[in-house]
C-alpha cells in the first residue's frame, strides 16, 4: 500500500470527480503490479490511507469489477482478479474482431498525422526488438494500435476495445512481458504499416491480417499458463 500512497499523493481527493480519480489510480496499480492477481482490496485500508469515506471506495470496486480487474466475493471481499485460461479463450477472439472492424474503418478515415504517429511507434518497436528491450517494445506495440483505433472515428467502438485492450495488457503485464519472437511481430506490423500506407489496399485484407495478428495471440497465452501451473505444480 505505500507505493500505491505515493502514486496517489498527488491527487486532489475533493468530491467532484473522486470516484474516477480513485478508480484510475487503482488501476493503474493493477496494471503495474502493485496489486498482484489475488490480493484483496479493503476498504478500512484505503479509508484509513487517503482519508476518504467508504462510499467513494465502494463505488471505485464496481468500476473494477466492471473493468473486469477485480472480483467481489460475498462475505470474502474484493480481491484483484486471477487470470484464468478462460478470460484468454473469451478476450482475444473478441478482441480480434473489434480491432480488425477499427482498423478496417480507420483506413478508410486515415490523415497523415496518424499515419506518421504509427511510423514513429513503429520505428521505435523495431529498435526495442533489436535491443531485446521487451518493455519498451511493448509500449510502442500498444501505442501503436492505439492510434488506429482512435483514427476509425467510431467512438463506440474506441470505447469498447479500450476496456478489453486494458485487460489484455494487464495479461501481458502479469506475464512479466512472456517471450516473444518480436522480430516476427515488427514483420507483422511493418505489413499492417504499409497497408494503410497504400492507397490501393484492400480493407478486408488489413482487417484479416489485424485480426489474425491478435488471433495468433491466444495459444502462447494458454501456453504461457499451462507452464505457469505446472511450475506451481512441481514446487509444492
Amino acid at each position: 500500500m505505500k507505493t500505491l500512497t505515493s502514486k496517489l499523493k498527488a491527487i486532489d481527493f475533493r468530491p467532484t470527480g473522486l470516484v474516477e480519480k480513485l478508480s484510475e489510480a487503482m488501476t493503474e496499480a493493477i496494471l503495474e503490479g502493485i496489486f498482484k492477481e489475488g490480493d484483496q482490496l479493503t476498504e478500512l485500508d484505503l479509508q484509513k490511507q487517503f482519508s476518504i469515506s467508504r462510499s467513494p471506495i465502494r463505488e471505485s470496486f464496481r468500476v473494477l469489477e466492471k473493468r473486469g480487474l477485480v472480483e467481489v466475493i460475498p462475505r470474502k471481499g474484493t480481491f484483484v482478479k486471477r487470470i484464468s485460461p478462460r478470460d484468454i479463450e473469451e478476450h482475444f477472439p473478441v478482441r480480434s474482431v473489434l480491432e480488425g472492424l477499427a482498423a478496417k474503418q480507420a483506413y478508410a478515415n486515415m490523415s497523415p498525422a496518424p499515419l506518421e504517429a504509427m511510423e514513429r511507434a513503429l520505428a521505435r518497436m523495431k529498435t526495442a526488438a533489436e535491443n531485446e528491450d521487451t518493455k519498451n517494445y511493448w509500449k510502442q506495440h500498444i501505442l501503436f494500435h492505439e492510434i488506429f483505433i482512435d483514427a476509425c472515428g467510431n467512438q463506440l467502438l474506441i470505447n469498447l476495445l479500450k476496456t478489453l485492450r486494458m485487460q489484455i495488457m494487464w495479461y501481458r503485464l502479469s506475464y512479466q512481458y512472456y517471450k516473444e519472437d518480436f522480430k516476427s511481430s515488427y514483420r507483422t506490423h511493418e505489413k499492417i504499416m504499409g497497408l494503410f500506407k497504400s492507397k490501393n489496399t484492400d480493407p478486408d485484407r488489413l482487417e484479416a491480417i489485424v485480426r489474425t495478428h491478435i488471433e495468433e495471440a491466444v495459444g502462447k497465452f494458454l501456453g504461457y499458463l499451462d507452464e505457469q501451473e505446472k511450475l506451481k505444480a512441481s514446487t509444492k
